[in-house]
C-alpha cells in the first residue's frame, strides 16, 4: 500500500493526506460532540485545512460520517465472511456461536463510535439509508450460510433462507444496541447462549 502511494504524484499524495486528516478529525469531533452537534466547520478547524478544500472531498458531514461508518462496518464484515462449511449440527452451532461472540465483542469495543452511528441513523435520512444497505449485505451473507446448511442436510429445508437470515440479523442487531448502550440488563454470554440456542434449534435438524 505504501509503495503504491509513493508512486503517486506529490499532488495526489497531498490530496490523500488531506482526506485522511479530515476523516481523522471527523472521527475525533463526532466522538467529542456527538453527531448532531458536530459541524463541518469544527472538523475543518481540527484538521487544520482550508474551508473550501474540505468540500473537495466531502459535500457535508453526513458524507464524511458514512465513510467512517463504512470503515467500521468493514471490520464487522470480516466476521461475517469467516468461512462457514460445517459438517455437523454441533460444528455449525460452534461456528455460529463464535461469530456472534466476535460480532458483539467488536460492537462493545467500538461502543463509543457505535453510539454515534445509532444517533446518526435517527437524524440523517442518508445515513439511515446507508445503514439499510449495510443490513442487507449482512443478511445476504447469512442467507448464503443457511442455504449451504440446507444443501448439506444440516438445516430444515422448508424454511426460507432470506427470511430466516433477516430475523437472525435483527435479533443480533437488537442485542448489539443493548450491549453498546451498556444498560447492563444482560450479560453477553447469556445473550449469546440464548440467541444461538433458539436459532440453532429452530433451523438445524
Amino acid at each position: 500500500m505504501i509503495d503504491s502511494i509513493d508512486k503517486l504524484s506529490p499532488r495526489k499524495q497531498q490530496a490523500l493526506q488531506t482526506r485522511k486528516k479530515l476523516l481523522e478529525a471527523g472521527q475525533e469531533t463526532f466522538l467529542e460532540n456527538g453527531f448532531q452537534k458536530t459541524t463541518i466547520a469544527q472538523i475543518i478547524k481540527k484538521a487544520n485545512t482550508g474551508y473550501g478544500t474540505a468540500y473537495v472531498y466531502f459535500k457535508n458531514k453526513d458524507e464524511l460520517f458514512m465513510i467512517l461508518m463504512d470503515d467500521l462496518m468493514n471490520r464487522f464484515y470480516e466476521v461475517a465472511e469467516i468461512p462457514f462449511k460445517p459438517q455437523s449440527k454441533n460444528e455449525a452451532l460452534e461456528l455460529i456461536k463464535n461469530q456472534v461472540h466476535l460480532f458483539l465483542t467488536l460492537a462493545v469495543e467500538e461502543k463509543n463510535m457505535m453510539m454515534i452511528v445509532k444517533e446518526a441513523i435517527g437524524v440523517s435520512a442518508d445515513i439511515d439509508q446507508a445503514w439499510y444497505k449495510i443490513r442487507e449485505r449482512f443478511i445476504n451473507r447469512i442467507s448464503i450460510d443457511i442455504a449451504y446448511a440446507q444443501e448439506n442436510d444440516l438445516a430444515k429445508k422448508n424454511l426460507d433462507p432470506s427470511l430466516v437470515a433477516r430475523g437472525w440479523f435483527y435479533s443480533n442487531e437488537m442485542y448489539m444496541w443493548e450491549l453498546v448502550h451498556n444498560e447492563e440488563k444482560y450479560a453477553m454470554d447469556d445473550v449469546i447462549h440464548n440467541l444461538v440456542s433458539i436459532y440453532g434449534n429452530g433451523l438445524y435438524e
